[in-house]
């Protein structure tokens, strides 16, 4: 069955481990854990060295990804989009969380991930 064709609960099941994996990827600063479920497109935009920076740079001012908490999906033609509010460990501030995922070669892979 189509990703956007399924329930709601059914859609966080698949997605959520998968955004589980590339927080927690994020967090240790390993490339090859936060972007195991990179859709082929998203592979081409980051590299080690432009992670790294990347989460030296959030850790430094807003600490480590902490809780988060599903808000709301959209869905789309080829994908699905989901919304969760995030915490981080330095600050209070709510951040938000964002991803695209989308089926390619028969498996479901984030195509967007971005925190804000």
């Amino acid at each position: 069955m189509k990703l956007s064709a399924r329930s709601d609960e059914e859609i966080l099941q698949i997605v959520t481990p998968l955004m589980d994996n590339l927080m927690e990827g994020s967090t240790e600063i390993d490339f090859e854990k936060h972007t195991r479920d990179f859709s082929s497109r998203i592979k081409n935009h980051l590299n080690p060295e432009k992670l790294r920076v990347m989460c030296e740079g959030y850790q430094a001012t807003w600490g480590i990804f902490q809780a988060r908490e599903f808000v709301s999906l959209f869905r789309r033609g080829d994908s699905v989009a989901v919304i969760w509010k995030q915490f981080c460990s330095k600050v209070t501030d709510e951040f938000v969380a964002e991803a695209v995922f989308k089926e390619e070669n028969g498996k479901v892979a984030v195509d967007h991930a971005f925190v804000f």
